[in-house]
């Protein structure tokens, strides 16, 4: 019983320090923005409790987003592309970054885990700005999203780095034996 309270408590904590994260954005010249690392919360939380734990932490960190970012469904001109945005700049958007854990505990395993979700959120986001009817959709997605994606993915890279050797224990939960 203890350990889930624990669990839920630390998940909990993490997707408000998450969302406060991703409220501090510093706007780039070209469109999107960057924030310090607001993904690392639930990267943390994928590793400490594995990637099903951490799936789950990210889709209510994705709902939170969406609300905050609702404005942005406005964008779309037809109910097909509306959904569309709900699920791939979004729900799904953030989702995968819970999937992190999926590559272990190691240190290695934290920073391909962070690379490769970084790569399918980046999909994501490439994806709902291809649909916009302009001409060469692709290559306007791809340089507005890839712009500020590729500075999110090596500012929390260094960042994953500069941490994990002393947050070792808590990357790999080797400190829950206390919670039982």
């Amino acid at each position: 019983m203890k350990k889930m309270v624990r669990k839920l408590v630390e998940s909990a904590l993490m997707i408000a320090v998450a969302t406060v994260l991703s409220l501090l954005k510093i706007d780039l010249p070209f469109g999107g923005g960057v924030t310090i690392v607001s993904m690392l919360p639930l990267i943390l939380i994928s590793h400490r409790y594995g990637w099903k734990w951490g799936v789950l932490t990210a889709f209510v960190y994705s709902l939170i987003q969406l609300i905050l970012g609702l404005d942005n469904v406005a964008y779309a001109e037809n109910f097909l592309m509306g959904v569309g945005i709900v699920l791939l700049d979004y729900v799904i958007a953030y989702t995968v970054i819970g999937l992190s854990g999926v590559f272990g505990k190691k240190f290695w395993s934290v920073v391909v885990g962070v690379a490769v979700t970084f790569t399918l959120r980046f999909l994501c986001h490439l994806v709902t700005g291809a649909w916009l009817p302009m001409t060469n959709p692709w290559i306007y997605s791809f340089l507005y999203n890839g712009w500020y994606m590729l500075l999110e993915l090596i500012i929390t890279e260094v960042v994953v780095c500069i941490i994990y050797w002393p947050l070792k224990k808590y990357f790999t939960g080797s400190d829950l034996g206390a919670a039982k």
